[in-house]
């Protein structure tokens, strides 16, 4: 089995922390989508990571699709629960986190642009999503330890990587400072060494 992501990713951080919590052996193949001679094309044909390779060479991406597999694949760590209810409710998480990474990576990119080729309305939009993304999070955790229950789900996780990238692209953002029961739930999850592992490195 392969993991095909760039370091950055927070998709593919994802699926690597998952990967981890399931103990489930892996080759990491680390490539750059963006770059002009990408192989990242052969494995998935839109071009994005993470992808999941299995042996026999069957692409498996999209991280949402790949972190449902891999926790059929593996007993250990169920991450996404059996139970109907509970199992909407921490996948309303994960793609909650989702929509905050894909703003998050849609006003990165923007901001890369020449300043005289940025729209700011694109930017504003993204940000007012981003910021009610968060506080959408804040609002679900409540006073909890974790999203469901008193054990790590997939929904932790995926938030956990949302808050990670905005670290990493946006660390003017004082997320910590706004929502303090987010924090207190981003150092428990770095304390594990599925986390520790997977730090996003530029």
């Amino acid at each position: 089995m392969k993991l095909v992501t760039s370091l950055t990713s927070p998709y593919g951080r994802k699926v690597r922390v998952v990967l981890a919590e399931k103990k489930i052996p892996f080759q990491l193949l680390v490539e750059n989508p963006w770059a002009p001679d990408s192989a990242v094309s052969t494995y998935n044909p839109l071009g994005k990571v993470p992808v999941l390779v299995l042996e026999g060479g069957v692409s498996v991406f999209d991280s949402r699709v790949i972190v449902e597999y891999l926790d059929h694949a593996s007993p250990v760590s169920n991450l996404i629960p059996a139970e109907h209810k509970s199992r909407m409710a921490v996948r309303g998480i994960e793609a909650l986190s989702d929509g905050v990474t894909d703003a998050a990576v849609a006003l990165f990119l923007e901001r890369k642009r020449p300043a005289d080729k940025q729209s700011e309305d694109w930017l504003v939009l993204q940000e007012k999503t981003l910021f009610r993304g968060l506080e959408a999070l804040a609002e679900a955790l409540g006073e909890n330890t974790y999203f469901l229950g008193n054990g790590m789900s997939l929904g932790d996780i995926a938030c956990g990587c949302t808050l990670g990238y905005l670290d990493l692209r946006f660390p003017e953002i004082e997320w910590r400072t706004a929502h303090p029961n987010l924090a207190k739930l981003f150092d428990k999850l770095m304390a594990r060494t599925s986390f520790k592992e997977t730090v996003p490195v530029v």
